[in-house]
């Protein structure tokens, strides 16, 4: 059960940092623009989008959705973490 636990944290951590990277891109002009930033998007995107579409950006141009989406995030992998130590 442990290595599955393992498996799970390193999946968050991998998508973790892929989201946290994707927000710093955000900060940099055209850093988006390349492979790499084309890349996260298609990856990261699908996950912020519902977030997005409810959390409205504070000031007009402050997004907090992606830390909030974090959040969620973490919140689901303990759950998924209670509910494989329950199945195993």
């Amino acid at each position: 059960m442990s290595q599955v636990n393992s498996i799970i944290d390193i999946l968050f951590n991998i998508y973790f940092y892929m989201i946290f990277i994707y927000i710093l891109m955000s900060w940099l002009p055209n850093a988006r623009e390349n492979f790499i930033g084309e890349l996260l998007a298609k990856l990261v995107e699908p996950f912020l989008a519902p977030f997005r579409k409810f959390i409205p950006p504070l000031f007009g141009m402050i997004d907090i959705s992606p830390f909030i989406a974090l959040f969620v995030l973490r919140l689901a992998v303990g759950g998924l973490k209670t509910i494989v130590a329950y199945l195993f």
